[in-house]
Parts: C-alpha cells; structure tokens; sequence
C-alpha cells in the first residue's frame, strides 16, 4: 500500500481512504546489506560515485505519497528513483531493498533495482532504485505468467518467512521463519491482525472467534503441498505498472516466503481478470480446495484495512470469519 513508486505519481484508489494512521514499527535486527556510510547528503555522494555520475542535472518531485517523499534524480549517467522519510530509520527501506532485491534476482517479472539505503544525517533514512519509465496498463495474461514465474523460480530452504520482518501499509509484518505454513499464517498474520484489533478497539468478538478460525483452518489445506514460495505481498493495483514497453512491472512489496495461493489476498482491489488466472496457472497449476481456501487470504487484508482505516472493513472480516466458522463447524 505503499504509494511513492519508481517512476510515478501514483493516487489514493479507491480500496484506501485518504488519511492512514502513522506507520508503526517492530523489525528484526536488520542485516548489513548495501548500507550508505553517513555524510552531509548521502545521496548525492551516492550517486557521484558508486552511481556512476559526474553531475545531477535535475532533481524534480515524484507526487502523490502518503508515507515517503519521492524524488527523481536526473543525472547524466540516467534517472534514478529515491525515497525519503524523515521519521523513520532505515530498517522499513533495508526491508524494501531486501524484498525488492529478492524478486529482482528471481529474472522473472520486472520490478526496479534497489541500489543503496542508508540514514540521512538530520534524522530518517532514504532508498536509491531504478527510475522506470511507465506507460499503458499491464496485460493481465503476462502479468499472470511472469508472477507465475516468479512464484515458481522463488524458493526458500529456511521454510516460511523473510530474513527481516516489514509492513503491509504501515502495519508490521513479522517474518520469524516457521516449517509449518498452517502454523505461521495462523500465527504471525491472522493471528497478529486479530490481537492488533483486540488491542487497537477493544474487539473481543472478532478476536476471539478469529481464535477460533484459527484452531480449526488447518482442515481447509488437507492434501495440499505446500512450498515456500517469494510473494510480493501486496499485490494490488497501485503496486502494479507496465513498463514503457509493455513489461509488467510490480512495486512497493511486502515480501515473504509463503503459500503462492496467498499473493491473491489483494485481488479484491488488483482487478485481476480470467486471462491472469489462466496464464497463472498454466505455469502454477491449481491446487486442490483453491476456491476453499481464497476468502482465508482475503481475510489478513481485510483485518488489516480494519486495523488501519477502521470500521469500514470490519463486516467485510466478519462475514468471513463466520463463514468459515461454519463450514468447518467450529
């Protein structure tokens, strides 16, 4: 939900209400991964060394964010895309980079670059990516493939999770590494998403028969293989672009290592169309009880625009939740 991108102004859509709540925070401890070395403008001493540029020739506003102030960098090496926040250290870009980086070395569906984050010397930190020139709509089909690819070519021996925990919007997203899907998606995203709602309004209804939910879901993955598969995360429109030359071109994630079913949970604010479900699953077919297990991945979006944007989305969670709670009889 993150919506300063690399290359674009992108606008509130329609699943989001205008005014989020400040982010909040809780990351692992971080890895040392291309790390900035402090100095009175990092960025620019970035970008006149490492970045291979002799000069910036401009540097010009990229608008329309609700968390980070974006910028394009014009140099006479190209344009790259860099991020600011003021408030925030560098753990949430460290998780961008990582994620991003993650999906790039997949070589499968193109997203920019991360080159460099680091702290900014009077407090916050910043982010230096690949500028992508945008143009029309992505297609759908190889929207589908190239995800598909992703998925496929994204895998992870450490079991479920991510090396460093992230956000989904400003939310935290924890990423402790677990062998049992069942057990990390009960755990550390319904579960976290119903505690936050106990907790942020007082809701013992939704917490505790999402307890319930919980407890008896493990039926909905019976002989189901699950692999640990790289998700974007946050797969909804505003995260989704197409390059100039018709590329798709994905953004913003929230990534992990999870089941490929989970990457649909934003479909209901994505538009994903039946020509991105067919390519889909050409490359990864459907697993048996697909249909069974959609409304669960639904579900940790939902809670999260409840605990985000409030009351709006707490029927949407709610009807869920009862459902399932009666199909399985719990």
């Amino acid at each position: 939900m993150g919506l300063n991108v690399g290359g674009l102004s992108v606008g509130l859509g329609s699943c989001l209400p205008s005014h989020p709540r400040l982010p909040r925070f809780s990351f692992t401890k971080p890895r040392q991964v291309a790390v900035a070395a402090m100095s009175d403008d990092p960025i620019s001493e970035w970008i006149l060394s490492e970045g291979n540029a002799t000069k910036i020739t401009r540097i010009s506003p990229v608008g329309g964010g609700c968390i980070n102030v974006a910028r394009r960098y014009d140099t006479d090496a190209g344009s790259l895309f860099v991020k600011t926040n003021r408030s925030i250290g560098q753990l949430m870009f460290e998780a961008e980079a990582l994620g991003l980086g993650a999906m790039y070395e997949t070589r499968t569906i193109r997203v920019p670059k991360p080159f460099k984050y680091g702290s900014l010397p009077t407090g916050g930190s910043y982010i230096i990516m690949e500028f992508i020139e945008f143009g029309a709509r992505a297609d759908q089909s190889v929207l589908g493939r190239k995800l598909a690819e992703m998925h496929k070519a994204g895998k992870s021996e450490k079991g479920f999770g991510f090396d460093v925990d992230n956000t989904v919007g400003s939310t935290p997203q924890i990423n402790t590494w677990s062998s049992d899907w069942v057990q990390f998606y009960g755990e550390h995203r319904l579960g976290y998403q119903f505690k936050l709602a106990l907790d942020q309004y007082g809701d013992r209804t939704i917490y505790e028969r999402g307890q319930r939910l919980i407890k008896s879901m493990g039926a909905l993955f019976e002989n189901v293989v699950i692999e640990p598969c790289l998700l974007h995360g946050d797969l909804w429109s505003g995260n989704i672009f197409s390059a100039k030359n018709g590329e798709p071109v994905i953004l913003d994630p929230a990534c992990y290592y999870g089941h490929s079913e989970a990457e649909f949970g934003m479909s209901w604010c994505a538009g994903f169309g039946g020509s991105f479900y067919n390519a889909y699953f050409q490359v990864m077919p459907k697993q048996p009880g697909f249909e069974k297990r959609r409304d669960l991945y639904l579900l940790y979006h939902y809670l999260n625009h409840y605990n985000l944007f409030g009351s709006g989305y707490r029927p949407s969670a709610m009807s869920i939740i009862d459902d399932y709670l009666r199909t399985l009889n719990a």
